[in-house]
C-alpha cells in the first residue's frame, strides 16, 4: 500500500499545515502551478515527488517537470496534467488520449476548485485537489490524500487547509 498526497496550485506557497498533512505520505503528486522550484525542493524533501508544470510556471519548473505525465502506482494507471477539465468537458489537449487510452485515475489542477468524481463513460476517477496556495479566487485551500493498494484507490479524503488569504484558526494539529 502507498499513501499518496495530491496537491496543486501552490503558487509558491507552502505552510506548516501542508507539510503536516503530507509528512506521512509515501509519494506526493503535484498537478502544476508550483510557483517556483523552491516548492518542488521542499516537497521532495518530504517524500518522492511526481508532477507536471502549470500555466504560471517558469522555465526552471518546465525543464524539471513535463506538461503531461503517465505512470503506474501499485496497480493504478495514472494520467496527470495541469489544465485537464472534467468529465464531459475535458481540455482539447488531452481529450483524445483520455478517450483512446483511459487511465484509472486522472488528475489535474488549474480550476482551484476541488473535485472528486467518477467518469462513467471512461471508467476513471477524476481528481482535482483544488488549490493549496494563497493566489486565486478560491476561499479555502485544499489538498487530497488517498491510499492505493493493488488496483484499489481507497481512504480518499479532501483536507481543508484554512482560508486562502490570511490567518486561520488553529484547528488543533
Amino acid at each position: 500500500m502507498k499513501k499518496i498526497g495530491i496537491i496543486s496550485d501552490t503558487h509558491g506557497y507552502l505552510d506548516d499545515r501542508i507539510i503536516h498533512f503530507l509528512s506521512d505520505r509515501d509519494e506526493i503528486w503535484h498537478a502544476g502551478d508550483w510557483g517556483g522550484i523552491e516548492v518542488s525542493d521542499k516537497l521532495a524533501a518530504i517524500a518522492p515527488l511526481q508532477g507536471v508544470y502549470g500555466n504560471i510556471d517558469g522555465r526552471e519548473i518546465r525543464l524539471t517537470y513535463p506538461k503531461t505525465l503517465r505512470f503506474n502506482c501499485e496497480g493504478v494507471n495514472v494520467f496527470m496534467t495541469h489544465i485537464g477539465g472534467y468529465p464531459g468537458k475535458y481540455s482539447p489537449d488531452i481529450r483524445e488520449e483520455l478517450k483512446s487510452n483511459p487511465p484509472n485515475l486522472f488528475i489535474c489542477g488549474h480550476s482551484h476548485i476541488v473535485k472528486v468524481v467518477r467518469d462513467p463513460k471512461l471508467g476513471l476517477l477524476h481528481i482535482n485537489p483544488g488549490a493549496a496556495g494563497r493566489s486565486g479566487f478560491h476561499q479555502v485551500r485544499t489538498l487530497v490524500l488517498m491510499d492505493i493498494e493493488g488496483a484499489q484507490m481507497k481512504n480518499l479524503r479532501v483536507v481543508e487547509l484554512g482560508a486562502r488569504g490570511g490567518e486561520f484558526e488553529n484547528l488543533g494539529i
